[in-house]
């Protein structure tokens, strides 16, 4: 049982881990970092330098048809290691080193048991706040354009 609970843990933390990184990869770096601004950084050292590189993007036909490489994405990448042992990974599309620092630095400490509480409530939840009402407002931006059409059948014939 104990095997189990501890896998389930393990996938708690991915899943809040996937969620921080989705925030922050829909976030603006002036913004990450103007929010991390307000807590106090642990001791990190760089484990990977930010670089930039490409990766390839996959595609399939209609959806879920084969598999077939779409093209090229630039991507910047980096990691971090906190003192306390948590390594944060953080990839964007892009060439934002900067920003693939700061996710990386946002991942480490989302694991780790001292930071993570501050970093949800500085940083990811108010960038979700932001992202969900930018989402919101492009919705209603894009409904108020929306035309329904439909057809009359004429009694010909």
């Amino acid at each position: 049982m104990a095997g189990n609970e501890s896998l389930a843990g393990e996938n708690g933390g991915q899943a809040r881990r996937k969620a921080v990184m989705a925030v922050l990869a829909h976030s603006a770096t002036t913004d990450i970092a103007g929010r991390l601004g307000m807590i106090a950084l642990p001791v990190h050292e760089d484990l990977r330098e930010p670089e930039n590189g490409l990766v390839m993007v996959r595609g399939r036909v209609g959806g879920d048809g084969a598999p077939f490489n779409l093209g090229e994405a630039t991507v910047s990448r980096a990691a971090v290691r906190l003192s306390t042992g948590e390594v944060g990974f953080g990839y964007t599309l892009g060439r934002d080193s900067e920003k693939a620092k700061l996710i990386a630095l946002c991942d480490a400490m989302v694991q780790s048991d001292e930071f993570a509480a501050a970093v949800e409530a500085e940083v990811i939840a108010p960038l979700r706040e932001a992202m969900i009402k930018e989402r919101s407002r492009k919705a209603a931006e894009a409904a108020a354009t929306r035309v329904d059409f439909y057809t009359l059948v004429r009694g010909e014939g």
